[in-house]
């Protein structure tokens, strides 16, 4: 993809006899938030921490804005700004003072850099009120803040909105909205909370077990929320079959003794109904039922849903 500002191609990172990241393949595109979702562990700091050039990869190939962040990192992480860990703010400070410091130990010259970030994320310019007094949500809009300070034009961070409050989430969820759609900035995005990531993000990759499992826009991966039936009754494995034979049924998934899914939502539920009881198979229950989000995550994931 042209248009990529990240991409990376069979990204690993192996500590002792574990794989943490495993072939990895992303692909983050201009001007559009990118959601890595996955459960805690799943691999997304690593990755985060591979592409900032904090962990060195050790197989495959990583590039930001065409460049490789192994052999160009003084080109490229001006150009970026990151959350992946709580900076080290000094409590006694405000959170202007605080970002006074680290403007200068970055060279950041522009007086106004503080002023707009700080406006930015919601926070007053030159308050009283000391960094050890501010709310997990307040802390975190600063940590954004110090992320955007030097203006880039890519943002990485790391489970941005973990440990907020409901309106601490949708606060920060609107200004990173903002982010991208007012200044055209690229976002990639961690978290393990589905429906923050499926309000936020243009695109998703699904990851698990260091394994990128999916990784398409977010009308994509809605449109695959297909419809199916679900059926209860005395017999799910002989009414598989019965299906199979009788409507040609291709896809069933038999979940336990007595409930089976059909996929082809198409099919005529009162004609399999009706086929069901003339073949002996009470039928307690049977609806059609579409899939959620965390349906389908489930699903490519094998396992549990997450938060």
């Amino acid at each position: 993809m042209n248009d990529c500002i990240i991409e990376t191609a069979g990204l690993t990172k192996i500590y002792g006899s574990q794989k943490s990241v495993s072939d990895l393949n992303i692909h983050v595109r201009r001007g559009r938030i990118y959601g890595l979702l996955g459960r805690n562990g799943a691999g997304k700091t690593t990755t985060m921490k591979m592409l900032l050039g904090l962990t060195a990869p050790s197989s495959g190939e990583l590039h930001i804005f065409g460049e490789d962040i192994r052999t160009a990192a003084k080109e490229i992480l001006p150009r970026v700004g990151s959350l992946i860990e709580s900076p080290g703010f000094y409590p006694n400070l405000t959170g202007t003072e605080n970002l006074k410091i680290f403007a200068e130990l970055r060279g950041v010259k522009r007086r106004s850099a503080i002023q707009n970030a700080l406006d930015l994320v919601g926070l007053p310019y030159r308050d009283k009120k000391l960094y050890a007094q501010y709310s997990l949500g307040m802390k975190q809009r600063l940590a954004i803040a110090l992320a955007v300070m030097h203006d880039p034009e890519l943002l990485i961070l790391d489970e941005p909105i973990n440990g907020l409050d409901p309106i601490g989430i949708a606060e920060v969820r609107s200004f990173i909205r903002e982010l991208c759609d007012a200044q055209g900035k690229t976002i990639l995005i961690s978290s393990h909370i589905l429906s923050e990531i499926a309000l936020l993000a243009d695109d998703i990759g699904i990851i698990d077990k260091g394994r990128l499992l999916e990784e398409e826009s977010l009308e994509e991966l809605e449109a695959k929320n297909g419809k199916y039936i679900r059926f209860i009754l005395s017999d799910a494995n002989r009414a598989s079959n019965l299906l199979a034979y009788q409507f040609k049924a291709r896809d069933c998934q038999i979940e336990d003794e007595y409930t089976l899914i059909l996929m082809d939502a198409s099919l005529p539920m009162p004609e399999i109904i009706r086929c069901f009881v003339e073949h002996g198979i009470a039928v307690s229950d049977a609806h059609l039922c579409e899939d959620t989000l965390e349906d389908y995550f489930k699903r490519v994931t094998g396992g549990v849903g997450i938060a």
